[in-house]
């Protein structure tokens, strides 16, 4: 039995995840009724929707049986996946990343830089971090009592400390901002390139690949220089690293960029947006971090968990093989649902409540095994700094009009988070 159009139509829709509760009602359902079963929305392959927790984990535990790079790592219509092979000589991905390689590749790329972002090496960011935490939370207080969270503050913290450690300049991180959110946000009106609701296919994928060049166009330029002029940052280890012996592929390299310039600071900004939104819904979460700053980690990993930036990856099946009794087959293509996986009524007491000091929290949000974010250490190391900074100054937050999602399947979070607030 597939699931039903209703669903499969509701889990694909970047509306859906714009609104929240109608996905988050779509997965529910499925856990309780398909928790793995097959969905085939209108214009899409059949894939099977992996909902709870646990075998979420399972698959993730399984790199050589299921695949990232085989197919799209992205969940893509029909058209949408055959254009790109046109355009990419048969390789259904517009950029390299290490989301899309398997081992051997994997590990040989992600060795480059997995040294740092190791917890003991990114301990030397901490003073130059709290820097920049402060500044914002300075620039916060500035604008009186009120000024959009999002938009002010969680946008442009993460930003700033990923595009240092890669090396940026600081003029030239509004251009990172807007074109991580017009890659992110292609479905999204108000963030993609054309400023419209894009129907076809042709425009959607020519729109991404315009933002994704753009991207290429600006880091090539970097490497040229790194390489004539190596300094110590991330584009000096890119531009100059070796895998195997050999300088990276073209293709890899930018590709590398791209992943530390866009999920290197969007999902963190995302996760920081989401738990002042709930913390202002709910003002005893908020007292209770107030009162004992001791549950700055509880809140962490629990807007991490709450958040789910990461929407959902995709997997291909190398071989036949069983899946919480399901038989799946060879080629299959597999959606984890990271959200459905955090709000999984088996592993989560009140999964639909946001507790800051809820333990323990074993959320997917990062992913698990070999493919585990390789940013998670500096992700939580800066939210724990400006959640530091931010507590020491306010008092109590409130909402000042309606927070909005953005329109997106992939990589979704708030975009906008009006406040006011009161300080010591």
């Amino acid at each position: 039995m597939t699931i039903s159009s209703d669903i499969a139509n509701t889990i694909v829709d970047p509306r859906a995840y714009a609104d929240g509760d109608r996905v988050d009602q779509a997965f529910a359902q499925l856990r309780k009724d398909q928790p793995l079963d097959v969905a085939q929305p209108e214009g899409f392959d059949p894939f099977w929707v992996v909902t709870r927790h646990a075998d979420i984990l399972e698959v993730e535990k399984q790199n050589e049986l299921f695949h990232n790079g085989d197919r799209s790592t992205v969940l893509t219509t029909i058209d949408a996946d055959k254009k790109v092979r046109e355009m990419m000589g048969g390789s259904p991905h517009l950029v390299r990343s290490l989301v899309q390689m398997d081992n051997p590749d994997h590990m040989a790329y992600r060795r480059l830089t997995q040294g740092s972002f190791v917890p003991q090496n990114l301990r030397v960011l901490e003073t130059r971090i709290r820097e920049i935490a402060k500044g914002f939370i300075d620039r916060m207080v500035e604008k009186g009592e009120r000024c959009d969270f999002a938009r002010d503050v969680a946008f442009l913290f993460p930003l700033h400390v990923i595009m240092e450690v890669i090396g940026v300049p600081e003029a030239d991180e509004p251009r990172m901002l807007k074109l991580t959110q017009e890659l992110f946000g292609s479905a999204d009106p108000e963030l993609n390139r054309t400023g419209s609701d894009i129907q076809d296919t042709n425009t959607g994928v020519d729109t991404i690949q315009s933002v994704v060049m753009d991207f290429m166009l600006y880091f090539n330029a970097m490497t040229e220089d790194r390489r004539a002029n190596p300094r110590q940052d991330l584009a000096s280890v890119i531009a100059n690293g070796q895998v195997n012996g050999q300088p990276l592929g073209h293709l890899e390299a930018m590709s590398y960029y791209i992943i530390a310039a866009t999920a290197g600071h969007d999902t963190t900004s995302s996760t920081t947006a989401g738990a002042l939104w709930a913390m202002a819904e709910n003002p005893a979460q908020f007292a209770k971090v107030a009162a004992d700053q001791s549950l700055i980690p509880g809140l962490i990993e629990e807007s991490i968990r709450w958040v789910t930036p990461v929407k959902h990856f995709m997997r291909t099946a190398t071989a036949d093989a069983e899946l919480a009794g399901k038989q799946i087959a060879k080629g299959d293509w597999l959606f984890l649902s990271y959200p459905s996986g955090n709000r999984d009524e088996a592993v989560f007491d009140k999964p639909f409540e946001f507790q800051v000091d809820r333990t323990p929290n074993k959320h997917v949000a990062f992913g698990y095994g070999a493919h585990v974010c390789l940013g998670q250490h500096l992700a939580r190391m800066e939210m724990r700094i400006l959640w530091e900074e931010f507590f020491k100054r306010v008092a109590s937050v409130e909402l000042d009009g309606t927070p909005k999602r953005m329109a997106a399947s992939f990589v979704c979070g708030p975009k906008s988070v009006p406040i006011r607030f009161k300080l010591h």
